[in-house]
């Protein structure tokens, strides 16, 4: 769970992982005391000094040990107990990648700048794989040695898209699933503004333009788009 800055979401966030799941919270260099919260509340802490939502991500996934991982964000937005299905599905062998597609719940949830960055991405994602998605957002769960095995290399804005590209190329089983996408505590540290979503989108394209067969994909066995 990549954080800067989020105490005042935490608590509602860390209260809905659901029970006997280990919460990792990857702080990324917070001053509001998000560290010290988020280890009061009973979740493992981990500092990750390099800025960027890759950086922060990948060091969750490599001080993860469980089978099978989960992204979520700590800003309020999303709600952990919505990973519990695709959990069951991975762990049942019936998909390999399940990414939330975000319903907004409530007016000005999801401005147009970032719903229409998210479009831009999903079309270029669909010339690029074939791949039938609606929404990049954070909300996911896989198998934690075949994402290791991807290889990722953005550390920035790039990550959930990377991850999703190299999946494909590897011939993995991705889905989609709606989620209530809720408004979100704070303002974003990516999309909050017209020139980040576009310099988010800039760092996705490089993963957009990656040829097939880049990095050490893990290919699951009986695989299909």
């Amino acid at each position: 769970m990549p954080c800067l800055d989020e105490a005042a979401a935490l608590p509602w966030v860390l209260a809905r992982v659901p029970a006997g799941w280990r919460a990792i919270v990857v702080d990324n260099g917070s001053t509001d005391g998000s560290a010290e919260l988020a280890r009061s509340l009973g979740a493992t802490v981990v500092h990750e000094p390099r800025r960027g939502f890759g950086a922060a991500c990948h060091a969750g996934l490599t001080a993860a040990d469980a089978d099978v991982v989960c992204f979520c964000d700590c800003d309020g937005s999303l709600d952990p107990r919505d990973l519990e299905p695709f959990v069951r599905d991975v762990a049942a062998g019936r998909t390999d990648l399940v990414l939330g597609r975000r319903r907004p719940q409530a007016r000005g949830t999801w401005p147009a700048h970032a719903r229409a960055g998210n479009l831009a991405l999903a079309r270029m994602l669909r010339r690029r794989t074939g791949l039938r998605l609606h929404d990049l957002g954070p909300l996911r769960a896989a198998r934690r040695a075949d994402l290791l095995a991807l290889a990722l290399t953005d550390r920035r804005s790039g990550y959930p898209l990377q991850m999703v590209v190299r999946a494909a190329d590897a011939g993995w089983r991705v889905e989609e699933r709606d989620v209530p996408y809720l408004p979100r505590t704070g303002k974003s540290k990516v999309t909050g503004t017209w020139r980040g979503t576009w310099q988010a989108v800039r760092d996705m394209r490089a993963a957009l333009a990656e040829p097939p067969g880049t990095g050490a994909h893990a290919r699951r066995e009986g695989s299909n788009r």
